[in-house]
This record gives structure tokens, sequence and C-alpha cells, in this order.
């Protein structure tokens, strides 16, 4: 396991203000390669956000109950990881249709990290709305089947996975490290001889970092980029879990970044308000870097669509 310590990587450069949004918690950015636009979510006030990659015709969609995820299905909705819930949204009539429950019954917990795994399949967590220790769980819905991966996770966050599909990534941010999951040929984690889920081996450890570990999510080199809660940064790490670079921007409390655009070059970055006793005037904002000009050759490895059936 790879440990990042506080001495400063090479910075790529400063990410901007895209879109100055004032989120309380903006979190699960998207990119919608049929639309050409970015989506993004604040859970706490349970509204979708999208716009175009210049950051222009942003609009708001109030939803209705705290949301994490937004993922595109094979069929063109959105399917919505929501506090109880999962459903189906138009994203242009804004019509729901409710798909399956979710934790319905434990009133401790909201939904949070998510992303679609290169089987099509959604992977997504639990955590407790005043994250609880211990009260989140892991999992993984494929093909329509709802199965539970792991349980007794404090803050579930970095859910991505190797461009080969052989890893899963995941961090509990409480533990300051990213584990890695090894995968069968279903893209569940691999079993033991008695049936159970094998255990996964920590990968990189950001106890040292300066922040906490976030969302994330890998390029197409298969190197990962993590937000680092607290930090103001998003580091890359490389695929032994060391830091080889990253990039800075002019909030605290970045969240989650996703690659965008028809090339999957420009990097955007999700950040909060939340807990914050005097908020600057990006925070909340949406951010955003060119990885053409600091990073010739840099691009995201890009999200399945979400398979129901």
């Amino acid at each position: 396991m790879s440990e990042v310590s506080q001495a400063p990587s090479p910075c790529l450069g400063q990410a901007e203000v895209r879109v100055p949004t004032r989120c309380e918690l903006g979190e699960g950015p998207g990119w919608d390669a049929e639309r050409g636009e970015l989506r993004w979510l604040d859970i706490l006030a349970g509204e979708l956000h999208r716009a175009a990659p210049d950051g222009g015709h942003h609009r708001g969609m109030p939803l209705g109950r705290r949301t994490s995820y937004a993922a595109v299905t094979t069929d063109g909705d959105y399917l919505l990881v929501a506090e109880g819930q999962l459903s189906r949204l138009d994203p242009q009539s804004g019509e729901h249709r409710a798909f399956l429950p979710f934790e319905a019954d434990n009133p401790v917990t909201r939904s949070n990290d998510a992303r679609v795994d290169t089987h099509g399949s959604l992977w997504l967590s639990s955590m407790g709305r005043r994250a609880e220790a211990g009260a989140g769980s892991l999992y993984r819905l494929h093909r329509g089947e709802l199965t539970c991966l792991r349980r007794g996770v404090t803050i579930p966050n970095a859910l991505c996975f190797s461009p080969d599909g052989r890893y899963a990534y995941f961090s509990d941010t409480a533990t300051g490290r990213v584990m890695r999951w090894a995968l069968d040929d279903q893209g569940f984690p691999a079993r033991g001889e008695d049936g159970a889920f094998n255990e996964p081996e920590p990968w990189a450890d950001l106890r040292q970092s300066g922040g906490g570990p976030d969302g994330a999510v890998m390029d197409a080199e298969g190197c990962m980029w993590i937000a680092l809660w607290g930090a103001g940064r998003v580091a890359r790490l490389a695929p032994d879990g060391r830091e080889i670079a990253h990039v800075a921007l002019a909030a605290r409390q970045p969240s989650c970044p996703v690659f965008g655009g028809p090339d999957l070059t420009t990097l955007y970055i999700t950040t909060a308000r939340e807990g914050m006793a005097d908020p600057k005037s990006h925070d909340g904002a949406l951010f955003a870097l060119e990885l053409a000009e600091v990073l010739p050759g840099g691009r995201g490895a890009g999200e399945p669509a979400l398979r129901l059936a």
C-alpha cells in the first residue's frame, strides 16, 4: 500500500469556476455523452444540476428527496440513487417512476457515492445521515437485482474501476485509505472457497495527504483522480497508489471529479459548503480544468450506460 505524504506532488494547474453554484453538498458528477452535457447533484438540497461543457445553459431541477447520483441508462433516462429509493427520471419531462426501495426501512441512512462499472452495473452506497460510525453499506445493482457487498462502512466514497474491469476501488473516508477489490468475470468481488466475498486489500494510504479521500474517477491510463475533502485539491494517483500530481482549486471541500467534454479531456470538480462556518464565494461551485493545456494526452476512461436488464 502506498502512503501519500503532505510533501507536494507537481501541481498541474488551478481549476477555475465553470458554474458558480452554491451547492450545500455538490456531488455525483457525470458526463452525458448523448446529450453533450454535465450533470451533478446537490445532495442535501435534493437538486439535479445540468449544464453545457462550457458551463452555459445551466439549470436545476428539484427532486423532492436527498439524491446522490443520476446514472444514465441504456434507455436514455436517469436512474436516481436517493434516500430510501431508486427511481427512474425522464430528464426532459421530469416524470419520476419508482424502481426499487433502497434501505427504505432504515431511517438512519441516506444514499452516498455511486458509479457504473465496466459491465454496465451500478455500484452504490449508503451512509448515516449524521455520518454514524459503521452505518453505511456498499451494494451492486446488476441487471435489476440489488446485492449487498459490504456492511459496516462509515462514509463510503471513491467508487471507481480499473479500465480493464479487474478491480473495484472504494474508500471509507473515516479511515483515510483507499481499498482495492479483485473482481470476477461478472464484475462481482471474487469469492473464496467458503463462498463469501474475498476481502479488499489496502491500496493507498491518504492519512497524511492533508484531506479526506472523497469521490474519485479513473483516467484512460489507469490512474485515479481523487478529491481530498478539506485540502482544496484533487490528487492523481498512479496504478500503484502513489500520488504523482494534483490539481488545485479555490474551494476547500472538493467532493468528486469527473472527465467530460467530447473527448473526455476536461476535468470537472464538484465542491461543497456543508459544515463551513464561513464559506467563501466559490465554495459549492462547479470547477473545471482543460487537461490538454496541462497534461497532453490525458483523458478519462469514460463511464458506460447503466444496463437494468
